[in-house]
């Protein structure tokens, strides 16, 4: 199984919804599959395992899920396999889904079941074709590269005021600044929020300064553990993150001192907690997604890590994940921010200039995060890695996610 979670916005930049996408097989090792694979697991919903794996609640509190549903497993039992979360679910429908008596009467049962309905994937020629389905529609998200968004929220406001418009394939922040103004539309998909800044410098406030202080002192080869726990002392914040750290691992353990909690996590695992508790607090002004990004790529790359044979490099694989979204988090570019928290050249490499080792890992999981299942089907096959490895190692990011987290 390939998943992946897609986030979609509101105007003030909070997440609102996930778009689940998923793949059970590697069509390049089994293309006789693909042409099968609308009947595959079509008892079914594909995908609902992963939110029972992770839990619901792991995703942004009170977001809803958009799960595709097929022209076949529109048919299961969604009812009974989801009557837990059915009040997050919007079941998503694309142009697969036909303007028959069958659709319709299945769609007005789910509806009538407190399901929430959603299309896409519909194209404008089709429109007038769906006006039965389309009244059934809570959502529907018009890729806006294919459809012109503006002339369409007219059309559905005329035909449709009840459907609420989603945006989706918003490319860049000036697209996003412009769409968000009109109240036709309710929600926004792509990548505008994750574009990398390659130009450009911003002055990096106080507190981040001292941040960026203490990651740099970490990534030394052999920091000095009094050194950073100094620095640890100038927030109160992060001293109290230490302590409730230090407390679940080490119980009954009097701590003494900043420097006596710093020595019982160790070298390596201080290193560990201060990189990733930072990136979190570096991330407090920017799109909470950002944050989820930033760990899951994280903890991703290093659960992969024995599949791509650098089991030795996962600590060096989870600060690449950690900090391919740095410029974004500091508002400079790239190579600036990687110079600032005095990362290994390999981990520089990867992230900027897709070079070495490290790389191969790090694309994988742009192909994956995108849901580009050609693409990542293509790195399993080059490094004879199964899709169950994969799908377990998504499965424990997301988990630790959680514990981090909440």
């Amino acid at each position: 199984m390939l998943a992946t979670l897609i986030p979609f916005f509101d105007k003030d930049m909070k997440v609102c919804a996930y778009s689940l996408f998923s793949q059970k097989e590697n069509y390049l090792l089994n293309p006789e599959l693909q042409g099968s694979a609308i009947l595959n697991g079509s008892g079914r919903v594909s995908g609902l395992e992963i939110i029972e794996n992770i839990g619901i609640d792991t995703l942004s509190p009170g977001t809803k899920v958009f799960l595709p549903v097929g022209p076949i497993n529109i048919f299961a039992d969604i009812e009974a396999q989801s009557a837990e979360m059915r009040d997050r679910l919007v079941l998503l429908c694309d142009n697969t889904i036909t303007n028959t008596d069958a659709y319709r009467k299945r769609l007005k049962q789910l509806k009538q079941g407190g399901y929430k309905l959603a299309i896409f994937k519909l194209p404008v020629a089709q429109f007038e074709n769906y006006k039965e389905i389309l009244k059934l529609m809570d959502y529907i998200i018009l890729d806006c590269k294919k459809i012109d968004v503006m002339k369409a929220k007219i059309y559905f406001a005329h035909q449709y005021p009840k459907i609420k418009i989603c945006v989706g394939n918003v490319e860049n922040q000036e697209l996003f600044d412009r769409v968000k103004q009109d109240k036709a539309f309710h929600l926004f998909e792509g990548r505008f929020y994750r574009i990398p800044v390659t130009k450009g410098k911003t002055a990096i406030e106080p507190l981040k300064v001292n941040y960026l202080e203490l990651m740099n002192t970490v990534n030394d080869e052999d920091y000095e553990l009094t050194q950073a726990a100094d620095i640890i002392g100038r927030d109160t914040a992060l001293v109290l993150s230490l302590l409730e750290m230090v407390n679940r691992i080490s119980v009954n353990s009097q701590i003494t001192s900043i420097r006596h909690a710093a020595a019982i996590l160790g070298q390596k695992e201080l290193k560990k907690w201060i990189n990733t508790v930072i990136t979190k607090e570096l991330c407090a002004d920017r799109p909470n997604e950002i944050t989820r990004i930033s760990l899951l790529r994280a903890k991703f790359a290093e659960c992969l890590a024995p599949a791509f044979g650098l089991g030795l490099k996962a600590s060096e694989l989870f600060l690449m994940g950690l900090f391919s979204v740095l410029d974004i988090i500091l508002n400079v570019p790239l190579e600036e921010g990687l110079a600032r928290v005095n990362v290994s050249k390999d981990i520089s490499d990867a992230l900027i200039s897709h070079k070495g080792d490290l790389a191969d890992v790090y694309d994988f999981i742009l192909a994956y995060e995108n849901a580009d299942w050609q693409e990542a089907c293509r790195w399993l096959v080059v490094k004879d890695i199964s899709i169950d490895t994969v799908y377990q190692a998504y499965i424990e990011a997301v988990c630790w996610y959680r514990e981090v987290f909440f």
